[in-house]
C-alpha cells in the first residue's frame, strides 16, 4: 500500500525539498502541503494521511498544539505525526510525544533516515530511532525534574492492569529494543512480544510505542538517567 504522507512546514522551500524526497519512493505520496497546525489538522483527515511530518514551530497553531488535536480525534486515529526539529535536544520534542507523536527526527537527518521513519511511523512497529530517541525522552524528563515522588500517579496506577509479562516487554520497549531483539533477550517469539505490546498499548491507552516509552518513564517504570 502507497503511505499517504502530509508536509506541515511554514518554510515552502523546505515543503518542496521533502516533497521532492517522498515522491521519488514508489511505495510513499504526498498528498498535501500545509504552513501552520490548523491547516494540518484538517488536511490530514480530509487527504486521509497516513503520516505528518510535523515541524514545531509554525505560526498560529504550532506543531505541538496540531498534534494534540490529531491525537484528540478519534477520526484521525490511524494518522501519525512524525515531529521534525531543528534542535537535537528541544523540550517541545517530548511534549510532542506526550501529545501523541509517534517520534522526532532531526532537520539534519540523512534522506534514507526521513524515509526510514515515515515508514516505521505508518506501520506502527517500532520508535523512531528507538535508542536515541528513549535517551532524549530520558533527557529530558530528568531535566524537568521528574523526581521518584513526581510521576504521574494515575499512569501509575494504570500499569497495575499489566501482566508480569506485559511490564517485562514495556521495559524492554522502553530501552528501545526491537520485537526481534525483546524476543531474544526474554527467550519467546517475536510474535509473542507484538502481542504483549499491543495488549500493554490497549490497556494504557497508547497510540503507538512512542507512547509507551513516555508512559514507561512517568510511570515509573523506568528511572530517567542522564548519559
Amino acid at each position: 500500500m502507497t503511505i499517504r504522507v502530509l508536509l506541515a512546514d511554514d518554510q515552502a522551500l523546505l515543503r518542496s525539498a521533502f516533497r521532492v524526497l517522498v515522491d521519488s519512493e514508489p511505495d510513499m505520496e504526498v498528498v498535501g502541503e500545509a504552513s501552520d497546525g490548523a491547516e494540518a489538522v484538517r488536511l490530514a483527515g480530509e487527504q486521509r494521511a497516513d503520516v505528518v511530518l510535523m515541524d514545531i514551530r509554525m505560526p498560529g497553531t504550532d506543531g505541538l498544539a496540531a498534534t494534540r488535536m490529531i491525537s484528540a480525534d478519534p477520526s484521525l486515529a490511524q494518522v501519525r505525526v512524525v515531529i521534525l526539529t531543528t534542535f537535537e535536544v528541544d523540550d517541545y520534542v517530548v511534549q510532542s510525544l506526550r501529545a501523541g507523536a509517534s517520534g522526532f527526527l532531526g532537520k539534519g537527518s540523512e534522506p534514507e533516515e526521513l524515509l526510514s521513519a515515515i515508514r516505521v511511523a505508518a506501520g506502527g512497529d517500532a520508535l523512531l530511532s528507538p535508542t536515541a530517541t528513549k535517551g532524549l525522552i530520558a533527557r529530558f524528563l530528568a531535566q524537568g525534574g521528574a523526581g521518584d515522588d513526581e510521576h504521574d500517579p494515575a499512569r501509575s496506577a494504570r500499569l497495575d492492569a499489566l501482566t508480569v509479562r506485559e511490564r517485562e516487554v514495556l521495559v524492554q520497549v522502553a530501552g528501545g529494543h526491537s520485537n526481534d531483539e525483546i524476543a531474544e533477550r526474554l527467550e519467546v517469539s517475536p510474535l509473542t512480544v507484538k502481542t504483549h505490546v499491543n495488549r500493554a498499548m490497549a490497556k494504557l491507552g497508547a497510540r503507538d510505542r512512542a507512547q509507551l516509552v513516555v508512559i514507561a518513564y512517568e510511570s515509573g517504570l523506568v528511572r530517567p538517567r542522564v548519559e
